[in-house]
């Protein structure tokens, strides 16, 4: 029985926009390969309380459609939140909505993804240095 391994990274985004989707399949998909697992999972979470994981299509109307609608959810305006001296009460709800991180499977050692998925890092409150992790964990 082959003993289970775990991979572990870290990606750093630093937007220059408050908000932003940034496709991260294929450094994803070159991670998997340097992992050298084979079947196992890919854990991928972003480490910062006003981001997210979101896997969808790469299709220009979508994206913006997905912006538009967590504004509608969530929209920048007064929150409690600013009372602690933040101005960033919005982009917590969104990454709320949005969901923090994905679990990914890996077979025959790459990404086995659906024919139009594809693996975003969602930020929200952007223009400062946060980092995502990446745990690969399997045989």
């Amino acid at each position: 029985m082959e003993k289970m391994k775990a991979f572990t990274e870290y990606l750093w985004f630093q937007t220059q926009e408050r908000r932003a989707l940034v496709n991260i399949t294929e450094t994803l998909g070159r991670l998997v390969e340097k992992s050298g697992i084979k079947e196992g999972l890919c854990l991928v979470s972003a480490m910062h309380i006003t981001a997210g994981i979101w896997v969808n299509d790469e299709e220009p109307g979508l994206k913006e459609d997905l912006m538009d609608w967590l504004e509608r959810l969530a929209p920048v305006s007064d929150y409690r939140h600013h009372q602690t001296g933040e101005d960033n009460g919005d982009a917590h709800l969104k990454r709320t909505l949005l969901g923090a991180q994905a679990t990914l499977p890996v077979t025959a050692g790459r990404l086995d993804l659906g024919p139009w998925e594809q693996i975003f890092y969602a930020e929200f409150d952007g223009r400062r240095r946060k980092r995502v992790i990446v745990k690969i964990l399997g045989q």
